[in-house]
């Protein structure tokens, strides 16, 4: 199971959110692309870059900044969602050199967008979902949907996507345990990789992930923990590697 850190960029800095509420933040660095180099140097095989306010902007604020991170480390993949309403964002972040690109908001609202992209970039996309209570959220967590999150993840598959992203946005940034239960449920329902987020604090959440990593439970994104320190990321990304 891979372990992902994660770098969430508000105003060019690296931050993070308490349950996707862009006033309740945290500044963790100035400069992200040193934090980025910090979770290289620790062995990160993957790099997931939230642009915030492009995903509350619906079009990229960071993109400068994530695509000096991608030219900085060239050797690491990067994911990339936040603000990727159309198909010319996606190809401008393809071109930069990042690796898969998610979709999040428009997936639900429009998700034949998702349909063409599939078609168009095999393998370069990821569909985010967030949900609460088995129901997915949308427009930054403002809204919950009607929509079941293992019914849309179905349809996503069947569109060709390379990945759903699984995300309880009731424990994200808040440091109560990840819903293991939740995304093996989930993870279980599909037969594309499921990346866990939302909710990581401690060696005990990757512990308890990677003994239903089997069920298809393809990698972790963590962020506030490792910020915070109460995660290794490097002792933490050895254990899950080790499944």
């Amino acid at each position: 199971m891979l372990l992902i850190p994660a770098i969430d960029l508000k105003e060019g800095k690296c931050v993070r959110l308490r349950q996707g509420r862009m006033e309740d933040n945290t500044i963790f660095s100035e400069d992200p692309v040193a934090v980025a180099g910090k979770w290289v140097a620790a062995g990160a095989k993957r790099i997931h870059l939230v642009d915030l306010d492009g995903a509350f902007a619906g079009k990229p604020v960071n993109a400068e900044i994530i695509k000096a991170i991608v030219a900085a480390y060239p050797d690491v993949p990067v994911q990339i969602g936040g603000g990727i309403r159309d198909e010319d964002t996606v190809q401008a972040y393809l071109d930069a050199g990042v690796e898969y690109v998610i979709i999040g908001t428009k997936a639900v609202s429009e998700p034949h967008f998702v349909s063409d992209l599939a078609k168009e970039y095999p393998r370069r996309i990821i569909v985010g979902l967030d949900a609460k209570d088995g129901k997915v959220a949308v427009d930054g967590w403002s809204k919950l949907s009607k929509h079941d999150v293992i019914d849309l993840a179905k349809h996503f598959e069947d569109d060709g996507v390379e990945a759903i992203i699984y995300t309880d946005i009731s424990r994200d940034g808040m440091m109560q345990g990840v819903n293991v239960e939740a995304t093996a449920r989930l993870a279980r329902a599909i037969n594309i990789p499921v990346i866990a987020s939302g909710g990581i604090t401690n060696m005990d959440d990757i512990r308890a992930l990677s003994e239903v990593a089997h069920e298809g439970i393809f990698g972790a994104i963590t962020g506030r923990a490792i910020y915070e320190g109460t995660l290794d990321f490097a002792e933490a990304r050895i254990y899950a590697e080790s499944f």
